[in-house]
């Protein structure tokens, strides 16, 4: 413990003292990176990705490149890839980091208890009330939050997901096959989700999910040893993003039509889309309740479940070291 104080001072004073840098001299030192993130998910930083705010702002060419779920996204990081994920969710960050590889999270980028969620077929007549009869053919993206929700959500209704048989499948080839009523359940987000709930029902809705303790966020990634060589660049990231946060809040009709764009949907979409999502602000970040200790305590968690459920071999001992608020902090200054 001692050694990871003594790691976050350090990092602290390499921060204050990057910060001051030229962004010339970032520039010379990295000529760009790739940034991962999902299509059908607005979000207001896309805004700043089309206008090439984080480009200005960094200094960088910056490669944006789509992913249909967040495992996906841990192996590009694990690969050399991708530098930044955004919008990971946190079940598929908890799979990569218990195995070893070395992820931290920055910030939360996106709370979404509404935009997440598992989908029963119509026809079968299944909602909360019956849900102990569910069976059959489920599509669902293992190790992503939609997976942790679903196994959740089963422990909750007493169902034995032994007697089904669980497909691993991305959410818009799951949607897909569920129109063409090859799946009796599917589980997935954003638009994928909106076109699932056209032909089934959810189970729980996110209050009733939040009560039996399914928290459904995404966080900003990066691999250690990117942060440790470019701290600067990171927090010029999150400066952007929580600035293209905050002036959502302000004008939310004139940024609409270029997230829409950027995020591969209609207006009408990305605004419902929109409306069932939260974007804690910076200091909110910082506190108890997210980077400040409760979010490290969630990671361990969700481990634990995942462990207990045989999706992971073993959790780690601790998250704390998997989380890194000093990013946020010095972009706090800039």
């Amino acid at each position: 413990m001692q050694h990871q104080k003594t790691k976050t001072v350090l990092k602290h004073t390499l921060l204050g003292a990057a910060l001051t840098a030229a962004l010339s001299t970032t520039a010379q030192a990295r000529e760009e990176i790739t940034v991962a993130y999902f299509l059908e998910w607005p979000t207001p930083n896309l805004y700043a990705q089309s206008t090439q705010a984080y480009e200005d702002a960094m200094g960088v060419k910056i490669n944006w490149v789509a992913f249909d779920s967040g495992t996906a996204m841990s192996a590009a990081m694990a690969s050399g890839d991708v530098q930044i994920s955004f919008s990971q969710g946190i079940p598929p960050f908890v799979v990569a980091a218990s195995a070893g590889q070395d992820l931290q999270i920055i910030d939360v980028a996106v709370a979404y208890s509404e935009n997440d969620n598992c989908v029963v077929r119509e026809d079968l007549e299944i909602d909360k009330t019956n849900a102990k009869e569910l069976a059959g053919k489920v599509g669902v993206p293992i190790g992503t939050a939609a997976h942790y929700g679903f196994l959740k959500q089963m422990e909750h209704f007493g169902v034995d997901t032994g007697g089904m048989k669980i497909v691993d499948m991305a959410p818009p080839d799951a949607a897909a096959a569920f129109a063409n009523g090859n799946l009796d359940m599917v589980c997935g987000w954003g638009g994928a989700l909106k076109r699932m709930k056209e032909h089934g029902n959810v189970l729980l809705t996110g209050a009733e999910k939040e009560a039996i303790g399914i928290k459904v966020f995404d966080a900003t990634v990066i691999p250690a040893s990117f942060g440790d060589e470019h701290p600067e660049l990171v927090a010029k990231f999150l400066d952007v993003t929580a600035d293209m946060n905050s002036r959502y809040k302000q004008e939310p009709a004139a940024m609409l039509p270029t997230i829409a764009k950027a995020a591969g949907m209609d207006d009408a979409s990305a605004s419902s889309t929109l409306a069932g999502f939260s974007f804690p602000a910076r200091d909110q970040q910082l506190s108890q309740a997210w980077l400040g200790g409760d979010l490290q305590v969630f990671l361990k968690e969700v481990a634990d479940f995942f462990t207990k459920q045989g999706t992971i071999p073993q959790a780690r001992a601790s998250y704390d070291d998997a989380v890194d608020a000093s990013y946020l902090q010095a972009s706090s200054q800039l």
